[in-house]
This record gives structure tokens, sequence and C-alpha cells, in this order.
């Protein structure tokens, strides 16, 4: 080989390192305590009011400075979020991507997201939907110590394919299932007359599962914030304590 192929080769390896340095760090993930994925209802069951408490609510608790605490008080000190909204069982919109929360800052940051994401609601109520979709965000641009869906609610499943089999998959995954479930206060005749379990009870029996998963029963959306606030700020603890299966809020 000449001197001057061989000078070419090696420009051209120095060129093209930076590049395959950068597509390595476009491609690597970054630790963190936890990877919380929120997956929020907007079926039809959810009105515009409801929609905006929803939205609401869970910007107040990114802006709760206990959170900021809470998280500050893991090995890490860094969890990572998403949210996205479900409906029919092919109706999933990620409102907020992968986001690192490492303080009051960045926490203040989701929650202005939040604040501008859109509030369209739609027809259906896929359970199992949000579940596969859940457990396909996992991995993505974080590796968390645990893996979190934290699934809220207020009807039971009636599109796609079973729960059961969606909720197996994700906890074969290592994925922790938790709910949150609000009640109607107010629930639809024909539900009762169709044998529709309550949505308290659905999610503590068919939705829930894998190590310390839990339960927070909003009673109506005025007592959505409050529930949000403290079923995050449980789910992010570093070393979470052992607490009621069912936890209640209350406006």
């Amino acid at each position: 080989m000449s001197r001057r192929l061989s000078r070419r080769l090696f420009l051209a390896a120095g060129l093209a390192a930076p590049a395959l340095i950068q597509a390595r760090s476009a491609h690597a993930t970054d630790e963190v305590d936890v990877e919380l994925v929120l997956a929020v209802d907007v079926s039809r069951s959810v009105d515009a009011e409801e929609m905006e408490m929803q939205m609401q609510g869970y910007a107040a608790a990114f802006r709760d400075p206990r959170l900021a605490e809470g998280i500050a008080g893991g090995p890490l000190g860094a969890i990572a979020v998403t949210l996205f909204v479900w409906s029919d069982w092919n109706l999933q919109q990620t409102l907020v991507p992968w986001t690192r929360l490492d303080g009051a800052a960045s926490c203040e940051r989701f929650a202005t997201a939040l604040d501008g994401a859109s509030r369209e609601t739609y027809l259906y109520t896929s359970i199992s939907g949000a579940m596969d979709f859940a457990a396909r965000q996992f991995g993505r641009r974080y590796q968390g110590l645990r893996k979190v869906v934290d699934i809220s609610g207020d009807g039971v499943n009636n599109s796609g394919r079973p729960v059961a089999a969606a909720r197996a998959e994700a906890l074969d995954q290592g994925i922790v299932l938790n709910g949150l479930a609000v009640l109607d206060r107010s629930p639809q005749p024909s539900a009762l007359l169709a044998g529709i379990p309550p949505v308290d009870e659905y999610y503590r029996e068919e939705v829930i599962g894998g190590p310390g998963a839990f339960l927070m029963v909003a009673e109506g959306y005025e007592a959505f914030a409050g529930a949000v606030r403290r079923k995050i700020i449980r789910e992010i603890a570093a070393v979470p304590q052992p607490g009621p299966l069912v936890e209640r809020a209350y406006a």
C-alpha cells in the first residue's frame, strides 16, 4: 500500500470517528432511579372539564416541592418520565416525551409542557392497548432501576385484546403496573344493569400488578389532583415503603 493511500485512509478514519461517537451517544441510555410512564385515559367518558382537571392535576404534581425532594433522595437523584394519552386499542398519543427530572427546574419544565399539551378526547377504553404501548416505551433513552407504569382511568376495558394477556406480558418484562381509578359520583344505570364492576374493584383485580403495586382511587375528578400527587410521590420513592394496596383521595 502506498504512503499516499495510507494517509487518505487514516484521514478518512479520523473524520469518521466523531460521527461514530455521536451515533453511539445517540443510542446510549442514561441510568435513572425510575422510568415512569404516565398513561392517561381520554376516552369518551372523560369530558372536556374532566380532561382539564386531569392535566392540571399532573402539572400541579410536578410543581410540588415534595416531588423534587423525593427525586433527590434516590441513589442516582434522577428519574425519567413520559406521559401519553390513550383511548381505542390503536389510539395512543405521546404528549410529553421521555424527560430526565433531577430537580425543581426540570420538574417545572415537565409541568409547563403539560400546560401546553393538547386536550382531545376520543371514544373507546382500551386498557390493554395502553399497557402494550407503555411496555414498548422502556429502554429507549433511559435505563431505570425500576420500571413503572401509572395507568389512570374511569372505566373498564372495552376495546382491544384481553387485559389479562397484556398485563401478563408487562409483568414478564419486570414492569410494575400501578393504577389510578377515578370514580364517577353518579354511575350510569346501564353499567349497573350490565354487571360491570366498580372501577376501583376492576383496577384492583385486573389492572395493577408487580412488586409493590398499588391502586390510588380518586373519589371524583375533583379529587384527581391530590390523588395523582400522592401517587407519583409514592412511586418515585428511593426505597418504596410497604403501603396499603388501595389508597383513597377525596376532594
